[in-house]
């Protein structure tokens, strides 16, 4: 019998979120993030059933990009870190890859390239994030730059990153909303703001482009926070696996490595087949909230390379095999990540290849995608 742990992947449930990020920004064109691996989901599996609902798709670098056209994948995709070498350009012409322009070394590569076809480039402007991007007070002068440039196809697309849509205050995304307006005057040009929480909680920031990425995967990017868009999302990975041992402890009894857990009564321990080598994070602390059988129960001791243990003194008829939900349906990620003191961003994207993501829902055979 095959080892219980899995990332059973809900396609019905990406469609869903799809769905909403269309709903949310009706008038605007769609681009579908797409880099990490899909955010540790599989980016073939999930490229492939986004395709038909993004305009356009986007990955950090040209290796995402060429594996996912290597792979049949057709929409077009932007580069977001744009080309890390001059070579790059020429790949990206005969690929249809666009490409983020930020610096002004990317810029004097795109100038002095000989490409078989003209690149199609997106601008990024830095309205406070302070890590890519021109200054704002230059967005016309490279806008009609590039638009002229005989290596750039048509009008670039200006784009900025938000650095705080997620928060509660507010005022960090107005000052960038004002920035990149004040940046864009009387340009007539495409514009590109809102990512995940741009598109939840920002509808000023939609503009004629949207680029979500962790809301598609389900995941709120508020945390625990109630959103009301946010809320009606629905997770694709449930990460999942079973118990394959039980024992009953007496009252002071330390369990795991270095005996973190000590039992405040006699208690019945059950130990998960699934570790920090499956991607369950070592430092989730005691009390991290686990499903058995869709009851809670908590973590009790260190997490280990393979196994968790688990207090479920409190749940009834617990027996070796009984499953457990370690996020996902009926769990959110997002719960997990404070008890180890992260974010879901980096749960999902440092899922390991040993862990096999199973996909489900319509049109799928359930078969193992790597």
């Amino acid at each position: 019998m095959a080892r219980p742990t899995q990332a059973r992947l809900n396609l019905d449930a990406l469609r869903h979120n799809v769905k909403l990020a269309q709903s949310l920004a009706p008038q605007s064109r769609l681009m579908a993030v797409v880099k990490a691996n899909a955010y540790g989901h599989g980016a073939l599996a999930m490229a492939s059933a986004l395709e038909p609902y993004s305009d356009a798709m986007a990955v950090a670098c040209i290796e995402e990009a060429l594996e996912l056209r290597e792979s049949g994948i057709k929409a077009p995709l932007l580069l977001l870190e744009g080309p890390f070498e001059p070579a790059e350009l020429a790949v990206a012409a005969a690929n249809n890859f666009w490409l983020m322009i930020d610096n002004e070394r990317q810029l004097k590569w795109l100038e002095q390239a000989r490409l078989t076809a003209a690149l199609h480039c997106w601008l990024k402007i830095d309205t406070g994030m302070h890590r890519l991007g021109f200054a704002p007070q230059r967005c016309a002068e490279l806008f009609h730059h590039l638009s002229n440039m005989p290596q750039h196809r048509g009008s670039p697309v200006l784009c900025t990153h938000f650095a705080s849509a997620d928060e509660v205050d507010p005022r960090g995304t107005e000052q960038q909303l004002a920035c990149f307006a004040s940046a864009c005057a009387g340009l007539k040009a495409e514009r590109s703001a809102a990512n995940s929480p741009g598109l939840l909680a920002w509808p000023q920031s939609h503009y004629e482009w949207v680029r979500p990425g962790y809301m598609l995967w389900g995941n709120s990017p508020f945390g625990s926070r109630s959103q009301v868009n946010a809320d009606q999302l629905r997770p694709v990975m449930t990460l999942e696996s079973a118990i394959i041992s039980l024992r009953d402890v007496p009252s002071g009894s330390a369990v795991g490595y270095g005996g973190s857990w000590v039992a405040q009564r006699p208690s019945r321990i059950a130990t998960v087949a699934i570790g920090y080598g499956d991607g369950y994070p070592r430092n989730a602390m005691n009390g991290t909230p686990v499903l058995v059988k869709g009851q809670r129960a908590a973590l009790a001791g260190r997490v280990s390379m393979d196994m968790i243990t688990v207090d479920v003194s409190d749940i009834d008829a617990v027996n070796i095999g009984d499953p457990v939900t370690l996020w996902g349906e009926g769990l959110p990620i997002a719960e997990v990540a404070e008890h180890a003191a992260t974010i879901g961003y980096e749960l999902l994207t440092r899922m390991p290849l040993r862990t096999p993501r199973v996909v489900t829902g319509s049109s799928t055979t359930g078969a193992p995608n790597n």
